[in-house]
């Protein structure tokens, strides 16, 4: 029999029949809509994805947690971190071309006193003509020439670090580090420039000692008298009965505030307090109204500062104290701003004299990339008067050049020519250092930096065009999603016309 179409029931199944084909099966089911389960996991898939994809766009990111793109965050992270290392080389190497650029000014008015200085002795040469008189105040100019000299060597500065004292880059080893935790040096040590490596050794100490309190004797080891005490500051307060070993526990718990820690001595029922810090800036202040523990009135008492005599090579001795300006004891400064800080270990008379480190001058290194060892140095010698000209006439330099002798002359005139020729020289090798290395390095860490960037953002940073066709796509399916939706949950409602009578 041919039908065009046909539907039957039969054990709540129906059979389409289109043109003679089969179109499958199609159940009439109310408990469970198979076609919106699909419609709705669809719709939150493209849901999902939209979202993300509205991510993507408001932050510009392609990737904004490691599960986007695992191996891509990994090289995106440690571009970012090289970026940043040569951020801070650009800013470092900026900061060497300062450098170099000051220290190449103070050579600069160096180089024209010595010019001066040239013809004050070219003029003195011309003994014919000029009396002692002259040649006197010729003397005296050359005087006041080398004071020039000497004191822009030693006054000549890149913030806190002298530049042609001999000094610019002084480093310190640290040789004994269970008593000294480290050693910081201006350059100078009893007034003179630190030009040679040198041993730095303790040849005596008096240690210093810190704040120290006892309290009274707790009868059978417990507080008698409820009440409050302070420690600097901070009350502690306890009912009778306490244990000594619970009250120092309680002062212990606080000494970060008070700067002051406790022990209870079972064998004498006394709490001893004392504070972390040494010297006479180490302060405890103690106040027990009620004689909670101590019968004693308010109490301040202070530490005692360290002292060290200590040598650097054959420089001489100099003494060292702690407590300057505020720092804790354990910090000793000489009157040249020296310091070596010591260790708690360190603070005793006993295993001295000990050599605690080694100097080093003479060369001041600059972090010039964003890696390990990559460093540039640049050298700076003492450029006093007394050191320039001093290897070209015995025992004479620019500080001792006489011009009132005509006989004089002529070593005064090489003296001068050859400390003109090393500063000239310095000055070459700090243009040199601007030039080839820092403005070279420059242009390298700029490069470089371009194209870090560039490859991290080709990882990381969203092409907005081609997301934004994806975001269309999945606004679209979103929006048909929520449409096919409802028309999969009106589906069971075809179910009632079956059941019309």
């Amino acid at each position: 029999m041919q039908v065009s179409s046909f539907a039957r029931l039969e054990t709540g199944q129906t059979m389409e029949w289109c043109g003679g084909k089969t179109q499958g099966p199609m159940a009439f089911r109310i408990n469970t809509n198979f076609a919106a389960q699909v419609a709705h996991s669809n719709l939150v898939s493209n849901t999902e994805k939209l979202n993300a994809s509205m991510n993507r766009l408001s932050t510009g990111l392609r990737i904004t947690k490691a599960g986007d793109d695992p191996s891509g965050m990994i090289s995106s992270e440690n571009l970012r971190t090289q970026i940043a290392g040569i951020d801070a080389a650009v800013q470092n190497n900026q900061n060497a071309v300062n450098y170099a650029k000051t220290a190449e000014s103070a050579l600069g008015e160096v180089s024209q006193l010595l010019t001066d200085a040239k013809a004050l002795i070219v003029a003195s040469g011309n003994s014919a003509t000029l009396t002692a008189a002259q040649l006197r105040a010729n003397q005296d100019q050359l005087a006041s020439i080398s004071q020039s000299i000497t004191r822009i060597a030693q006054t000549a500065q890149f913030g806190s670090k002298r530049l042609i004292d001999g000094s610019a880059g002084i480093q310190a080893q640290v040789s004994a580090a269970t008593n000294v935790q480290g050693i910081s040096l201006t350059g100078t040590f009893k007034g003179a420039s630190i030009t040679s490596q040198a041993l730095m050794t303790i040849n005596s100490m008096v240690p210093g000692t810190q704040a120290t309190f006892n309290s009274s004797v707790l009868p059978g080891g417990v507080i008698m008298n409820p009440g409050t005490f302070s420690i600097n500051g901070t009350s502690f307060t306890f009912t009778a009965g306490t244990s000594g070993a619970s009250v120092a526990s309680a002062v212990n718990s606080a000494s970060n505030n008070t700067g002051v820690t406790a022990t209870w001595n079972s064998g004498t029922n006394q709490l001893s307090f004392s504070t972390i810090a040494f010297g006479q800036n180490a302060v405890l202040n103690f106040t027990d109204a009620s004689n909670v523990i101590s019968n004693s009135p308010p109490t301040t008492v202070t530490g005692t500062d360290p002292s060290a005599s200590i040598s650097l090579g054959t420089m001489g001795t100099a003494l060292f104290t702690g407590g300057r300006s505020g720092t804790d004891g354990l910090s000793l400064f000489d009157q040249d701003g020296n310091m070596v800080r010591l260790t708690i270990a360190g603070n005793t008379a006993s295993g001295y004299p000990l050599t605690i480190g080694q100097v080093s001058p003479g060369s001041a290194v600059f972090q010039l990339g964003g890696g390990a060892n990559q460093t540039a140095q640049l050298v700076l010698p003492n450029m006093a008067s007394s050191q320039l000209g001093a290897d070209v006439v015995t025992n004479q330099s620019v500080a001792t050049i006489d011009i009132t002798s005509p006989g004089n002359v002529s070593n005064a005139m090489m003296v001068v020519d050859r400390a003109i020729t090393q500063v000239a020289s310095t000055r070459a090798q700090i243009g040199q250092f601007q030039s080839y290395i820092l403005d070279s390095n420059n242009r390298s860490l700029a490069t470089a930096k371009e194209n870090m960037a560039a490859s991290e953002s080709t990882i990381r940073d969203v092409d907005m065009a081609q997301e934004m066709t994806t975001y269309t796509t999945y606004q679209i399916l979103q929006q048909s999603g929520v449409a096919i939706l409802a028309q999969a949950n009106q589906m069971p409602q075809t179910v009632l016309s079956l059941l019309k009578g």
